[in-house]
């Protein structure tokens, strides 16, 4: 029997981790495993259940309740929390402000990483986030650090935002992308780091196929 795959994609905010990693879930028939989707399901168990964004401890006595995971029907992604489909219910701003909050916590991580562990053991997997190769799946048998130059992300990301109709200021997107990329890195709890054994990948000058192809040339060689 042939063990199942597990693809990790680390970096830092904005290098086009998720879009690249559905990208090759899909091309590979593996499960896109959206560790962000996860965090906001924890996030909407806590709202429900009156637990405020700055009750840390109250937080941490409730991660080990929570039980996460992800499937896909019809080709769409459903997230489940605690075994009710919880789709329509994650996207919120407010979800969303929680889950920042919440990811921070300590039990919070420790549960979500043992979930994301279980789901890898069940499934071939593609992963992406900032410790997925450090932390959660230290054994992939791909691991990419994807990156970009800081300028080339916030032209990505202005052009997404305008596209959408909203206004936004270039040089105030690029800032935020270099806070955000000094505040992953030195965060306390699994900071945002290249695994010795991750290639690197700079995405800079590559189109979203060529990347793609670059990482599937990898998984088919095997790389470790």
């Amino acid at each position: 029997m042939s063990h199942n795959i597990a693809i990790a994609i680390d970096g830092p905010a904005g290098a086009g981790k998720s879009t690249i990693a559905k990208l090759i879930a899909k091309r590979k028939g593996y499960i896109y495993v959206d560790t962000g989707a996860m965090y906001r399901a924890m996030a909407l168990y806590f709202i429900e259940q009156g637990i405020g964004a700055d009750q840390q401890e109250r937080i941490s006595e409730a991660a080990p309740d929570v039980d996460v995971t992800i499937t896909y029907e019809n080709g769409e992604q459903v997230v489940w929390l605690n075994g009710r489909n919880v789709n329509s219910l994650i996207r919120t701003e407010e979800v969303g402000k929680m889950a920042s909050s919440s990811s921070v916590n300590k039990e919070v991580r420790k549960k979500l990483v043992e979930l994301q562990q279980a789901l890898a053991r069940k499934e071939s997997v593609v992963m992406d986030g900032r410790d997925i190769g450090t932390c959660v799946l230290p054994d992939a048998d791909v691991k990419i650090y994807l990156t970009a130059d800081s300028h080339v992300r916030a032209v990505r990301r202005y052009e997404e935002l305008k596209a959408k109709g909203q206004e936004c200021d270039l040089e105030v997107i690029e800032r935020d992308i270099i806070d955000r990329d000094y505040q992953d890195m030195h965060r306390e709890l699994s900071p945002l780091r290249q695994a010795e054994d991750a290639v690197l990948l700079d995405s800079s000058a590559m189109t979203i196929e060529q990347v793609a192809e670059a990482i599937i040339n990898l998984c088919d060689k095997g790389a470790k």
